[in-house]
């Protein structure tokens, strides 16, 4: 897939085709992350950061169950 750079006021942009907006599952508005690669670039539709932190908070939460549930009766 080709992708053109356009001038956006002072910066420039990516035009990105309807489908590939659909395969992404994302819109005119939303935020694409980018992290690089080896490769080149990879373009995201979630923050692989934060998906990391949940990862690690999922499992907190799993392996002390019965800590947070007398923190919620508290």
């Amino acid at each position: 897939m080709q992708l053109k750079i356009i001038a956006v006021g002072n910066s420039a942009g990516v035009l990105l085709p309807k489908e590939l907006l659909a395969r992404l599952r994302v819109d005119k508005g939303d935020t694409l992350y980018v992290a690089e690669t080896p490769d080149g670039v990879k373009l995201m539709p979630h923050d692989p950061e934060l998906a990391a932190q949940m990862e690690v908070a999922e499992r907190v939460m799993r392996e002390d169950r019965a800590v947070l549930r007398k923190l919620a009766d508290s």
